[in-house]
C-alpha cells in the first residue's frame, strides 16, 4: 500500500508529487495547506515506506513497537517530562536518537534537521523500521519528517507536507514552519549551485 504512494511520489521533478515553481511558500499557504487536511488521530501512522509518525502513547508502548519491527526510535521531544525514552527504556535492540525540542515558535529546531534526517536515512537505508514522535506527533515530530523528505529526496516543502498528510494530520508550529522555509531556500540555492 504504502509503496504505491512512494513510487507515485517519484515520478515528478526531483521526486515530487506535482511539481510546482521553485517558489518558496508563505507560512499563510503553508497553513491553508495544513488546515486543508482531514483531521484524524491515530497514536501511529505509516507516513513513508517503514517509517513511522505518532505520540507519546505509542512511544510507552514497547510491546506495539516491536510488533511493528520498529528497530529505530526518533524522540523529538527527549526529556520531557511526558515522554520517557531514552536508550535504556528501549534497550540494546532499538537504536534512539533524542532530540531535545520544545513544542515553541521560538524553539530552533534546525540545528537538528540534518542529524535527524541522517538517522532516519540510516535506519531505512539498513532495511529498518522507524518511529518518529514527541507528544502529539503533530508538530516536533512531523517537523523532522518534512526535513527528512526535503534533505534526502529533494521534496519541497510543499509536497513533503502534502506527501505526510496522506497517512496523518500534522501541523507543525509557526517557528517550525519558518525554519522549514528556510531549509528549503538553503536547499534550493545548493541545488542551484550544483
Amino acid at each position: 500500500r504504502n509503496r504505491s504512494i512512494h513510487i507515485a511520489l517519484k515520478k515528478g521533478k526531483h521526486g515530487e508529487p506535482n511539481a510546482s515553481p521553485a517558489t518558496t511558500p508563505t507560512l499563510q499557504e503553508l497553513e491553508e495547506i495544513l488546515h486543508s487536511a482531514p483531521r484524524s488521530c491515530h497514536h501511529v501512522d505509516e507516513v513513508w515506506p517503514s517509517l513511522f509518525l505518532g505520540d507519546m502513547f505509542m512511544s510507552h508502548d514497547k510491546f506495539g513497537l516491536w510488533q511493528m519491527g520498529i528497530t529505530h526510535v526518533l524522540n523529538a521531544s527527549h526529556g520531557k517530562l511526558c515522554c520517557k525514552g531514552t536508550d535504556d527504556f528501549y534497550g540494546t535492540t532499538v537504536k534512539y536518537y533524542g532530540v531535545p525540542a520544545n513544542d515553541l515558535p521560538t524553539f530552533d529546531l534546525s540545528p537538528f534537521f540534518h542529524p535527524a534526517a541522517e538517522f532516519i536515512h540510516l535506519a531505512l537505508s539498513s532495511g529498518g523500521n522507524i518511529f518518529v514522535h514527541c507528544a502529539v506527533g503533530v508538530s516536533r515530530s512531523a517537523t523532522l519528517v518534512l526535513a527528512y523528505l526535503m534533505i534526502h529526496h529533494g521534496f519541497s516543502l510543499r509536497s513533503s507536507i502534502r506527501c505526510v498528510q496522506q497517512k496523518r494530520w500534522i501541523f507543525p508550529n509557526r517557528g517550525f514552519l519558518r525554519q522549514l522555509v528556510d531549509l528549503e531556500q538553503t536547499l534550493m540555492s545548493k541545488d542551484k549551485m550544483s
